[in-house]
């Protein structure tokens, strides 16, 4: 998979004191489930973040951030955020509390047996 380990490693330590914190591999890239849903993420060289629906316009008008249209077609409550958006500490830790303020009221999308 390719994917930014710099910024793989940026998201593990902002995430190492929280409990039941999962890595797996998906979407040609790497996701990071807290609680067992799909929180944070990287794609190549940009971060995914799973966020309020109702917060996502106004995240969208933040430096680097855009929709994340991974299939083509747009997810509201999905961002994608480049470099110019995460720069400072700040600005990226201003993403990852996003993420995990969201993922308190989340729904879990575990896969359904067969």
């Amino acid at each position: 998979m390719a994917y930014n380990e710099k910024l793989a490693n940026r998201i593990r330590e902002a995430l190492q004191d929280l409990p039941k914190i999962e890595e797996k591999e998906m979407m040609g890239g790497l996701t990071f489930m807290v609680n067992d849903k799909m929180c944070v993420g990287i794609i190549k060289d940009e971060m995914m973040c799973r966020i309020h629906p109702d917060s996502h316009e106004t995240a969208v008008e933040q430096t680097g951030c855009r929709t994340m249209d991974f299939t083509k077609r747009p997810m509201k409550g999905y961002v994608m955020v480049d470099d110019t958006g995460m720069r400072t500490k700040k600005e990226f830790d201003y993403w990852i509390i996003l993420a995990l303020e969201f993922n308190k009221q989340a729904k879990s999308s575990k896969k359904r047996k067969k």
